[in-house]
């Protein structure tokens, strides 16, 4: 887990499947590299005016729109969906530190199989294929 792969809305983007595919790979939210997917530069919470504008390394930093209505639905998606929650990675940052929150990730994405990362969309081993959220 890098400090440089949590995007300003919370979104750990080394535990994304789309980080470690091998065709059309995205480098995270914070590389600038216009040749990855599109799909990242139409991200509004990612190209919001104020975060950058104010060089905000996140969101709910001194945002007096903090939690916007676009993070609390992404939020709520990826609670739902990915076993994780923005707004609360953001909390841990705030309160603990990246440091904390890091090793957090490291601890929760961890296979219990084989140690390697289990990514949350699809809750699979990218190592040896263990799924850690079977339904």
């Amino acid at each position: 887990m890098e400090t440089g792969l949590i995007a300003p809305c919370g979104m750990n983007c080394g535990i994304c499947k789309f980080y470690y595919r091998e065709k059309n790979t995205c480098p995270g939210c914070r590389d600038l590299d216009k040749k990855t997917p599109s799909t990242r530069f139409n991200c509004v919470i990612r190209e919001c005016p104020i975060l950058k504008d104010r060089k905000w390394k996140y969101c709910s930093d001194k945002c007096d729109h903090y939690p916007c209505r676009r993070l609390k639905s992404l939020d709520k998606r990826y609670h739902t969906k990915y076993h994780m929650s923005m707004l609360g990675n953001l909390a841990i940052i705030n309160g603990k530190g990246i440091g904390s929150f890091l090793a957090k990730e490291t601890k929760k994405w961890a296979c219990p199989q084989c140690d390697g990362i289990v990514t949350c969309h699809g809750g699979m081993c990218l190592t040896c294929g263990f799924e850690k959220f079977k339904n």
